[in-house]
């Protein structure tokens, strides 16, 4: 007679304290998302109106003050709040203003914990973003 081994079945899957640290790790990223994710969409559209006004025909002859009427109007259209007309940085560079921006997004994490985004647009192309301290 033949004597057949036991097969020994391996267990596979999460234990409870592996899927409680995935889970604590996919609760994390999607918070992370939900704060980030606004902010970047805000950054983007206002990267965009800048842009937009930057390649205006008319720019060149619009004043300061025209300039940020017309960001502010395009802001209010597209519910930008971070960024006011103020925060606009507006150069001339050979009669052709160039529009910039510099600022920072924060907001509550957790508790007493905030996040803090740095942005910074520009209407010229070639621009580095500024260091911000």
């Amino acid at each position: 007679m033949y004597r057949i081994a036991p097969m020994h079945a391996q267990q596979r899957g999460l234990t409870m304290f592996g899927f409680l640290f995935v889970a604590i790790m996919l609760v994390l990223v999607a918070l992370l998302a939900m704060k980030l994710v606004p902010a970047y969409i805000e950054f983007f559209t206002v990267k965009e109106i800048i842009a937009t006004m930057g390649h205006s025909p008319d720019i060149r002859t619009k004043s300061n003050r025209d300039i940020r009427n017309d960001f502010s109007a395009r802001a209010n259209t597209s519910y930008v709040t971070v960024v006011k007309p103020d925060d606009l940085v507006i150069t001339r560079e050979g009669g052709v203003p160039v529009i910039s921006v510099d600022y920072e997004y924060r907001t509550k994490l957790v508790g007493n914990v905030s996040l803090v985004v740095d942005f910074s647009a520009s209407s010229d192309p070639d621009a580095a973003p500024a260091q911000l301290e």
